[in-house]
């Protein structure tokens, strides 16, 4: 009986030998150079091998979209399928990376959140966060296939062969003038496409929202550092302060995002002087009225790599992400 039961046990610890070194040459497969150490050196920080591999299954190095062909046959792999936790970063702020939307939009509305130290956590209890109304998703089709011909690194340029193919995958119809213009320099920046995109009529493949209807989100978010540093008092660390204290701590954040398509003119204008049409200027203002004044921390950079020009507000304690 002994006998059969260590046979047996050497059968399954065969089996787990097998299925783990399977696993191991599926981990050096995904990777762009196995020469790298997964765990880095001296503090022992996960590599963005590991975390890609516990957020999307794949020990790839970097957080954009797809692939990035940089010619001669060299190309760098991406996040490749639709991940249920999503991924933020400090670096993208800082424009030293940038994060695709695989990552930035995750099934949940759920984060992890990179800074220099250490990883924290970003959620939301409602999944509306997500939701992208028709020019977003546009928006989101449309820089996409931008940055599947971007072979400069994230750097926001493509050439004109890949902005033809990015017109004519998008369904975009440039009126010939834009066009040229666009492509005149030999290359596309992004900036420079996405203000025509802007203005052009959405018959024509375009972002341009004559209606006004795209209206101010404003939701809540909630952060979530494990080790935050503290003093006593129950403020942040500071240099020179009290001997900081490491605890738990959750922060709730209310967000505001002002509509893609509202100029930076009409994101600070006030109402006009005496004998100004009062109606139009109510109606201006509840549509696009000027945020709350804005309370700003590292996190809130991280926060508007997802949420271009997010507004944060919180009450105590700033979120930390050290």
């Amino acid at each position: 009986m002994v006998a059969k039961f260590f046979e047996a046990l050497v059968r399954v610890v065969n089996s787990y030998s097998i299925h783990s070194a399977l696993i191991l040459d599926s981990v050096q497969d995904d990777r762009d150079d196995p020469s790298q150490p997964l765990v880095t050196a001296p503090f022992g920080h996960a590599s963005q091998e590991i975390v890609n591999l516990l957020l999307c299954g794949q020990a790839v190095a970097n957080v954009f979209d797809g692939k990035m062909d940089l010619g001669g046959g060299m190309f760098v792999k991406g996040i490749s399928l639709t991940v249920e936790v999503g991924f933020l970063t400090l670096l993208e702020s800082l424009n030293f990376c940038k994060v695709g939307q695989y990552l930035k939009c995750p099934k949940w509305p759920i984060w992890v959140v990179g800074s220099e130290s250490h990883y924290t956590v970003l959620f939301a209890l409602d999944s509306k966060v997500q939701e992208e109304n028709e020019l977003e998703g546009r928006e989101t089709q449309v820089r996409r296939a931008f940055d599947a011909q971007d072979q400069s690194g994230g750097g926001g340029f493509i050439s004109v062969e890949g902005f033809n193919q990015v017109v004519k995958e998008t369904n975009i119809n440039l009126p010939a003038e834009k066009l040229d213009h666009l492509c005149s320099a030999g290359f596309i920046v992004w900036s420079e496409f996405w203000q025509v995109l802007l203005d052009l009529d959405k018959s024509l493949g375009g972002l341009k929202d004559s209606t006004g209807l795209m209206g101010k989100k404003i939701f809540d978010l909630y952060h979530f550092n494990g080790i935050a540093k503290s003093v006593s008092n129950g403020s942040q660390a500071s240099p020179g302060s009290e001997i900081p204290i490491q605890r738990p701590r959750l922060t709730k954040l209310r967000v505001s995002v002002p509509p893609r398509w509202t100029p930076e003119e009409f994101m600070t204008a006030g109402p006009s002087g005496p004998g100004g049409n009062d109606s139009t200027v109510k109606d201006t203002v509840v549509e696009v009225s000027k945020p709350e004044p804005a309370q700003h921390a590292p996190l809130v950079d991280c926060i508007r790599t997802r949420w271009s020009r997010a507004v944060c507000n919180w009450e105590g304690d700033a979120p930390s992400i050290v």
